[in-house]
């Protein structure tokens, strides 16, 4: 394994890891990436299905005693029970519309004008969301209910639009039905569990006749770096959010789109 060939798969991983929780899409920045440096990764999908699963091991670390409350007393009635229900109801939207449309939206939607387009477009509502949205009034993942988490999953659906993002979608439809930041937050992370893992078995079950393990050094080194570079993120995020916002993310997502843009027009 050449040294380009790990440090490609080093930058795939930080970019995953950096971009994956944050409401600008890891997919779009993944896409534009690859174009931008010619990435090509071992054959089949092992490459990047080992970064998604980097960057959920870091929120399965980071929220493992939530996760372990919810094992154990989400069959009796209480908060955990509230808390699992709104899980499966917001995850619900997305693996149906996922199973049904995956094919059509990956054939005809993974092009990076697709993904600038987007970027702006989500930039703009992250920006407009966070002026207008209402006052919140939920500040417990408990509390969300079953009608606004349904909606936050149909939000979530959105993001298979590449350059989307999972989870500024999710974040952003939570604020709308008035959702405090850090909760909106805490329930898009805690839902990427079994929404990323589905995924990852359904792209696993669909290539399962192009997989190949070769290139072992680099999916390695992106799962690892992946994983380090999400759990500082995510900590990062969930102790300053109620303070920052999501309004500077809105405006990188312009940015970057236009220049990304720009970037492609002129090649």
């Amino acid at each position: 394994m050449d040294a380009s060939a790990i440090l490609s798969a080093f930058i795939m991983g930080v970019v995953e890891g950096l971009t994956e929780f944050l409401p600008i899409s890891s997919t779009g920045h993944l896409i534009l990436l690859g174009e931008l440096i010619g990435f090509e990764g071992p054959p089949g999908k092992v490459f990047e299905i080992s970064i998604q699963l980097g960057a959920i091991l870091a929120v399965v670390v980071l929220f493992w005693r939530t996760l372990v409350d919810l094992l154990l007393n989400f069959w009796r009635p209480g908060p955990q029970r509230f808390y699992v229900t709104n899980l499966l109801l917001a995850f619900l939207p997305a693996a149906v519309i996922g199973a049904t449309l995956h094919g059509t939206i990956t054939r005809l939607l993974f092009d990076p004008y697709v993904v600038c387009a987007a970027l702006i477009l989500g930039g703009i509502a992250i920006i407009a969301i966070e002026r207008w949205r209402p006052n919140p009034t939920i500040r417990a993942v408990p509390e969300i209910g079953p009608l606004a988490a349904l909606l936050i999953g149909f939000g979530q659906a959105l993001a298979m639009i590449p350059g989307t993002s999972r989870s500024g979608a999710t974040i952003i439809t939570a604020l709308l039905v008035g959702v405090d930041r850090r909760t909106a937050a805490e329930f898009s992370f805690v839902l990427a569990i079994p929404t990323m893992l589905a995924a990852t078995a359904y792209s696993l079950f669909k290539a399962r006749n192009e997989l190949d393990l070769s290139g072992l050094g680099q999916i390695g080194v992106g799962f690892a770096v992946s994983f380090v570079v999400a759990l500082l993120v995510v900590r990062w995020l969930m102790s300053v959010i109620a303070r920052i916002g999501f309004t500077p993310f809105g405006y990188y997502r312009i940015v970057l789109g236009v220049v990304m843009l720009a970037v492609l027009l002129a090649r």
